[in-house]
């Protein structure tokens, strides 16, 4: 058998080849002023991560929406400041939540905790049944049903109206105070209110389609730059974006050339579908990691780039 011979190979010289790792892409240190972003290496997800940091300050500067959708662990991994700031700051044009956000926002507003041990509540049957939670969100809600008023807004006003001790740390609050839109999208049965008997679930369902209709028009006004933020939704959000942004585009609004990315500790497939590839093209960002990282890491980046 004739053997392969390996002295007749051709090779060429180094500098000829096509590279894609270059020196100039390599990670930096910043000396001085500590620059986050700058010191990224430009290559693969850190690439990604400045062109999207970039995005967001586009829009912040020509007043396209930054829509913000996030899961309750953005406030149970201790966030809640950082977002507030970010709200502050022009970064955040609306705020959609899912139904645990708002519990876990009270809760730290009235008592300055949250995040009951599930387990250990589960055997006695007392897993979600804390009496002030229940009664303060369901008597608000079945108030702004009554008064056409969203969950996310009739909530953050109450949590004012009430003074309560730590409403400094409240999404829903401070958003309230700063006149950003929050939308609440609720699935009944998932949060621990319904289990309550003062539950109106026709006043939650009410309120909760309130907010997707206004979360549907700051979707339509997408076009063009507009960014939309999934930040550890993995099914509902990413759910009632499909949806909004079907009902902008059936309505006749042009809704294209917008930047996407989704932010988890798991490349879920909803999340990628919904919010990245279908609206898109493919043309948004997947970042994975703990929130307790990755949401730090994306509000001093746009502190730096602002």
């Amino acid at each position: 058998m004739k053997r392969i011979d390996l002295l007749k190979i051709k090779t060429y010289p180094l500098k000829e080849r096509k590279s894609k790792v270059k020196i100039e892409n390599f990670a930096r240190i910043q000396e001085g002023k500590k620059r986050i972003v700058e010191s990224l290496p430009d290559i693969l997800a850190g690439k990604d991560f400045k062109n999207f940091v970039k995005s967001i300050t586009i829009a912040e500067k020509k007043k396209k929406p930054i829509i913000f959708m996030c899961g309750a662990h953005i406030i149970k991994c201790g966030l809640s400041l950082l977002l507030i700031d970010l709200m502050r700051k022009g970064f955040v044009s609306l705020l959609a939540l899912n139904g645990a956000s708002p519990i876990h926002d009270f809760e730290i507003a009235y008592r300055g905790e949250t995040s009951e041990d599930v387990s250990e509540n589960l055997e006695t049957g007392e897993f979600g049944m804390a009496k002030e939670t229940a009664e303060f969100l369901n008597q608000t809600v079945s108030e702004a049903a009554g008064k056409n008023i969203g969950i996310g807004e009739s909530v953050g006003k109450k949590i004012l109206d009430k003074k309560l001790p730590y409403s400094k740390y409240s999404i829903l609050a401070q958003a309230a105070k700063l006149h950003i839109p929050v939308t609440v999208h609720i699935a009944i049965g998932t949060d621990i209110i319904y289990q309550h008997p003062n539950c109106d679930a026709g006043a939650w369902g009410k309120s909760s389609y309130l907010d997707f209709l206004r979360f549907t028009e700051e979707v339509a006004k997408l076009n063009n730059g507009g960014v939309v933020v999934n930040f550890g939704s993995a099914v509902i959000l990413p759910e009632v974006f499909l949806k909004a942004l079907n009902l902008a585009r059936n309505l006749g609004y042009k809704v294209k050339n917008f930047i996407t990315a989704n932010f988890d500790l798991y490349n879920h497939y909803r999340p990628r579908e919904n919010v990245v590839r279908r609206p898109t093209g493919g043309k948004g960002y997947i970042f994975l990691g703990h929130h307790e990282f990755l949401f730090p890491l994306l509000y001093y980046a746009l502190n730096e780039r602002n």
